[in-house]
């Protein structure tokens, strides 16, 4: 008589570990602080040739400076309504976990639900490759000892045995697969950019991976957050920072690059573990 193998314990990915990075960028943008803004006139002359001065030195004002009359907070809010525009983006950062430690996270995906990238749990990594249908996934045998951890160390060992450094595959509608396939939505994601309410500081202007960025900041009393925003082409966000006293150990910073370029999820081929079967073969 048949006798059906012991049911292995499964890692998960929870979408608080890896959308960690992500909302820290949310919470950024979401701050009460207390700020204020200054901006520059410019007076002009009833005489045309003042007039005509006062129009080129604005111009040229507002070519160094692209957001020149602009406020913080005014600045803030195009960054988000382009940001959350975005048909695809690449996210990568560190963050803190669900788990009171940090992860990080190199991830593209896209408003289709499709995504591409690693993640770094617990002093491990695992690699993800999500399409509308099927989530892949690849853990390293560091990740996969700590998502277990609190199973029996004999079930550990089997799964690390059997799962360790191999691709496995299952449907998107796999309940161990909802949340990885829920943090691939996008426009779930970006929900989180949109509404918000700053009262940021314009600060300098600067670069961010060769990109002019104006940054932006806010305060909550030692907390502090910046925000980069692109100061040519689209006012994408492209890179978010808090730094706070009590978290010195866990710092958090996310970086936004690629925007509306094509999420590439290649599936895996060779030895890919199908975890929809082995439920079957477990009954």
């Amino acid at each position: 008589m048949h006798q059906r193998s012991r049911p292995q314990p499964r890692p998960r990915l929870r979408r608080g570990t890896l959308a960690a990075a992500c909302l820290t960028a949310a919470a950024t943008i979401a701050l009460t602080a207390c700020g204020s803004d200054k901006s520059d006139g410019s007076s002009g002359s009833s005489a045309a040739k003042d007039r005509k001065n006062a129009s080129e030195r604005k111009e040229k004002r507002e070519k160094k400076e692209p957001f020149a009359g602009l406020s913080g907070p005014q600045i803030v809010d195009k960054a988000m309504k382009a940001t959350s525009g975005a048909s695809s983006l690449r996210l990568k950062g560190i963050g803190p976990d669900d788990e009171g430690g940090s992860g990080t996270l190199d991830i593209a995906l896209n408003t289709k639900g499709e995504c591409v990238g690693t993640i770094g749990v617990a002093g491990g990594s695992a690699d993800v490759i999500a399409t509308r249908t099927t989530v892949y996934t690849r853990f390293d045998a560091a990740s996969l000892r700590a998502q277990l951890k609190g199973e029996p160390q004999a079930d550990i060992d089997a799964a690390v045995d059997m799962m360790a450094n191999r691709w496995t595959k299952a449907k998107a509608t796999n309940s161990e697969m909802k949340d990885l396939s829920g943090f691939c939505d996008l426009d779930s994601l970006l929900a989180e950019f949109k509404d918000t309410d700053s009262v940021a500081r314009k600060g300098k202007l600067t670069t961010v991976d060769g990109k002019r960025a104006i940054t932006l900041h806010e305060s909550d009393g030692k907390d502090r957050a910046t925000l980069y925003v692109a100061a040519e082409g689209k006012p994408y966000l492209l890179k978010a920072v808090n730094e706070s006293p009590k978290k010195q150990d866990q710092p958090e910073e996310l970086v936004l690059t690629d925007y509306n370029k094509p999420v590439k999820t290649t599936p895996p081929t060779g030895d890919v573990l199908d975890l929809d079967e082995l439920d079957e073969m477990e009954g």
